[in-house]
């Protein structure tokens, strides 16, 4: 039997002080986790607390996550906590986003599908019926603090040109917060040429084309192959002439699979860590995994604090 193990990569990941320092210059956010009873999501707020990331509010079952902080040693006495057991904790939180009494959510013991469904419908009043919410990673390798923005593998599953536009937009918005004022964009496709039979190059195309008018300053080229995003020299070999080959700052991928599987290749491959965040909504919503190591965790609880910042001088403009 072949051994897959050795398509793994033994370096652990780490997240960027870069990052870090950003996070800890900006207000410190409430974070709502969003049944919170269970270890795994409890231990990562509780990392996020430590570094001064997360002013915790605990929402679910009370006497469950009274046991559960108990057993990882984490006194919560000083936290809010909300009772809201079951299902209905995904509403509750919502509700307490609508209100401002929370500046971003954060996934615990509960299905990603379930706590989304309690989230984004329009009738749970945390965004514009017109808004369109997109999953951005902040991907960074062993090593370096330059990030890059990968959208979207964690949401959209089959996007539509307006869809993958809107991420893009999140995408960009997210790059210049972080100090990229002239973000480099690369719509991903299986070819950089226009193929009736595959319908991502053509609207590849027409993405990049009237992004000239929606994101003055950025350069947003498509459709790419992989190699001629991450290489110069597959660019230079293939005569393809390009201002965003090897210097993409973002990827937009497709459709969620192919973009689950780079953002996994590159963690579990490549060292990678990676950081992801739900944008588009009143608050950002942080989808934390039990396979995400600490690392990535403690990323995601770092843009949770830039996004709640950045969102809240949206609103305030």
């Amino acid at each position: 039997m072949t051994d897959l193990s050795s398509f793994l990569c033994p370096i652990t990941p780490r997240c960027p002080d870069s990052l870090l320092a950003r996070a800890k210059s900006l207000p410190l956010p409430r974070v709502a986790l969003v049944n919170a009873g269970a270890a795994i999501p409890l231990q990562g707020l509780r990392e996020a607390t430590d570094l001064g990331l997360a002013e915790p509010v605990l929402v679910g079952d009370p006497s469950r996550i009274a046991r559960i902080a108990t057993e990882i040693g984490w006194d919560i006495s000083t936290f809010r906590i909300v009772e809201a057991p079951g299902e209905t904790a995904g509403p509750v939180a919502a509700t307490l986003a609508r209100k401002g009494e929370v500046d971003s959510l954060m996934k615990g013991q509960v299905h990603t599908s379930t706590f989304l469904k309690a989230l984004l419908p329009s009738a749970a009043g945390l965004r514009d019926k017109e808004s369109v919410c997109g999953h951005v990673f902040h991907i960074t390798m062993p090593g370096s603090d330059r990030p890059l923005l990968l959208t979207d593998a964690a949401l959209n599953s089959a996007p539509d040109m307006a869809t993958r536009m809107a991420c893009l937009g999140h995408a960009i918005h997210l790059a210049r917060t972080l100090g990229i004022d002239a973000p480099k964009a690369a719509l991903l496709a299986a070819s950089e040429d226009v193929t009736p039979g595959i319908p991502s190059t053509g609207e590849s195309a027409e993405i990049a084309r009237l992004s000239l008018g929606r994101f003055p300053g950025a350069i947003v080229e498509g459709p790419m192959a992989l190699d001629l995003i991450l290489s110069r020299a597959a660019a230079v070999n293939k005569g393809y002439v390009s201002r965003v080959s090897g210097e993409a700052d973002i990827i937009v991928v497709p459709e969620i699979t192919t973009g689950n599987a780079l953002f996994k290749l590159m963690c579990l491959g490549m060292g990678a860590c990676a950081g992801g965040i739900v944008m588009g909504a009143r608050v950002p919503i942080l989808l934390t995994s039990r396979s995400q190591q600490s690392p990535d965790r403690i990323a995601s609880a770092a843009l949770g604090v830039i996004v709640a910042a950045m969102t809240k001088e949206s609103r305030y403009a």
